[in-house]
């Protein structure tokens, strides 16, 4: 089995991904926060680090996936407030929604999905370690703030300087803050009743709640110890949010956090940045309502190689059905070979599945991968044409197919319900067909096209096909 790389934020390389004789790979991938249903961006994180997983079960390693769910932060806190609900009323329906969508695309369930609001505890932990040892102060505004300057490797992540995020961050607030340095950062707000209403926490340095970032220490620490192997987001994540989870995990621990970093990049829509103002904004149930699955969201996501921009376009979608559409007029057919005598498939599945492998060991290459298979694809049709697969043949190409799909989880595999009406018509048609009865057929096709249902007519019979 190949050796897999991944390219690591921190170091700007790629690097082997070993065991080292452990069991499993510790992983922590950045879930949603649940103030809203999640929208096209924040999944095409969710489908990498699906991918991602896939791949590592792929090269027979044995991932432990831990994806957060932050439900106590600025948002969720408003629109608790707004709609008059509890923080956790409030962001059920968002939690409900995100792991019903996970279904529709398809991404395999972690081991862990912690709440934030659920690591209260050890997050005041972390906190008073670091209180006590200088890594945090207590502000005029009763909050506690991480000091950068106490951890010297900051900005490593980001490949920022310390000097220059202190200009920065001053220049953006001016004098209207009561931290020390206008670019530490919040470890537990100190409770406002305006801004938070009765949404609080009892601490050792009074009433308040998580700051975002610290929130992710905890629960990563609780659930994978103190060192992980991979940890991945969105590039959006990289700073501040990975910056200052490595600052004062490792002002805890002392001990290195993480090992790779691994970041997908952004999706644009249309050439621009995505926006509700703008028109541009697609959640998964926009797309579902257009009459698009799942798996051709899915379909899309993975074809572009997870580091370079993801322009979405309705347009590229319907590519994304077009080439899903030629898979699954594959599968038909081979589905349908009922001859014995064949042509050995065993060479092009060995080269294309050695292809897809090498491809899949240099950092996710998933063009290549998909390459590799449309090149498959193409052959194999040819070879059916000229009848020279057998139902032996074609039962291997179909499981090699299955073999695949556990990395890209949305080959059109499964065979579609077909209900007794549509096939009731479809022997009428080709019953009228035969009697030369024409206008009944073509009454009969009409019939099935309104089911929802194009027939086509081949030397071996029928074949139905379900219109998307």
């Amino acid at each position: 089995m190949q050796t897999l790389y991944l390219y690591n934020t921190e170091k700007r390389a790629k690097e082997a991904i070993y065991t080292e004789a452990k069991d499993v790979i510790k992983i922590y991938t950045c879930g949603p926060t649940v103030y809203d249903y999640a929208h096209i961006g924040n999944f095409r994180t969710y489908v990498f680090e699906d991918l991602l997983i896939r791949t590592l079960k792929f090269f027979r390693l044995q991932p432990l996936q831990v994806m957060n769910i932050t439900d106590v932060e600025d948002k969720t806190i408003k629109g608790a407030l707004l709609n008059h609900m509890s923080l956790a009323e409030y962001t059920k329906t968002f939690i409900e929604a995100f792991f019903a969508d996970l279904k529709v695309l398809n991404i395999l369930p972690a081991q862990h999905y912690p709440r934030a609001t659920e690591y209260i505890p050890e997050t005041i932990k972390i906190i008073q370690k670091l209180l006590k040892e200088s890594h945090a102060y207590q502000a005029k505004d009763k909050s506690i703030y991480f000091d950068i300057a106490s951890f010297s490797s900051y900005g490593r992540l980001s490949h920022l300087h310390l000097a220059d995020l202190k200009k920065g961050a001053s220049q953006r607030l001016g004098d209207e803050y009561d931290k020390e340095n206008a670019a530490d950062f919040a470890l537990w707000k100190a409770y406002d009743p305006e801004r938070d209403g009765d949404i609080y926490w009892d601490s050792p340095f009074g009433k308040g709640r998580p700051g975002w970032h610290i929130e992710c220490s905890a629960m990563a620490l609780k659930l994978l110890g103190n060192e992980i192997d991979i940890h991945c987001g969105g590039v959006d994540n990289i700073f501040p949010h990975h910056e200052n989870e490595i600052a004062q995990s490792e002002s805890y621990t002392g001990k290195p956090f993480v090992k790779m970093w691994a970041h997908s990049e952004y999706l644009i829509v249309d050439g621009r940045k995505m926006s509700k103002s703008k028109g541009n904004f697609y959640t998964l149930r926009d797309l579902l309502a257009k009459g698009y699955t799942g798996a051709e969201l899915r379909y899309l996501l993975i074809s572009t190689h997870y580091r370079t921009r993801l322009n979405f376009t309705l347009k590229a979608l319907d590519a994304a059905r077009a080439s899903l559409t030629r898979f699954k007029d594959l599968i038909t057919r081979l589905r349908e070979i009922t001859a014995t005598t064949e042509f050995t498939v065993d060479n092009l599945l060995a080269e294309c599945g050695q292809q897809f492998a090498t491809a899949l060991a240099d950092d996710l290459n998933i063009s290549q991968a998909l390459a590799a298979l449309f090149d498959l694809l193409h052959r194999i049709n040819i070879l059916i044409d000229e009848q020279k697969i057998a139902a032996a043949g074609a039962q291997k190409v179909l499981e090699f197919l299955g073999f695949v799909d556990q990395v890209l989880g949305c080959l059109p595999l499964a065979e579609d319900a077909i209900p007794e009406d549509v096939v009731g018509a479809a022997e009428e048609r080709q019953k009228a067909r035969l009697a030369k009865d024409w206008t009944k057929a073509d009454e009969m096709r009409k019939y099935l096209l309104q089911k929802g249902f194009q027939i086509e007519d081949t030397p071996q019979g029928y074949r139905l096909k379900k219109i998307k």
